[in-house]
């Protein structure tokens, strides 16, 4: 018995879309933010897809309202496919496009944080990413760096390629 359009889609597995961008400095440093709202990791800038937006016009425009900053984001460097989560949360697929160089000196000029969203930002190193990013997000991270590298787009599974990830 087929369904009405509508009661089959209702039927469907929920999932939900955020967008960030990865901004990097010529020694290859990292900018990540800490939000206000979370006490477990700090973050790339970016936030949740709202209703008919496009990943990359969600990334620009959480950039613009987080950062201040009113870029062109460049190419796609990964997408991660982060499992339902025992809390509750639906599946998310997670965008994050290259922000491009952003030096310290340029970060300090001109970095303008949403105060009621965001309390600090840094340039990080590999191993400064580590220590602030929770596991999953720092796997992102690191293959961001190496899309970055290599000119290539990662997928990613809970922030490891298909091959490595569970199940």
């Amino acid at each position: 018995m087929s369904l009405p359009p509508a009661e089959f889609y209702a039927t469907l597995p929920r999932s939900i879309a955020g967008a960030s961008a990865l901004f990097h400095d010529p020694d290859g440093r990292i900018l990540l933010v800490q939000p206000s709202y979370r006490t477990d990791s700090w973050l790339l800038p970016g936030g949740h897809m709202e209703e008919g937006e496009y990943p990359w016009e969600t990334a620009r425009r959480e950039i613009k309202e987080e950062l201040g900053l009113d870029l062109r984001l460049g190419r796609l460097l990964a997408i991660d496919w982060i499992p339902p989560q025992d809390d509750g949360r639906p599946a998310l697929a997670n965008f994050v496009f290259d922000g491009g160089v952003l030096t310290l000196d340029d970060a300090e000029r001109h970095l303008r944080l949403q105060a009621d969203e965001l309390i600090a930002w840094r340039l990080c190193t590999p191993a400064e990413r580590d220590q602030l990013l929770a596991p999953y997000i720092a796997r992102r991270v690191h293959a961001c760096a190496d899309a970055l590298r290599t000119g290539q787009t990662a997928y990613l599974q809970h922030g490891r390629p298909p091959t490595a990830a569970p199940g």
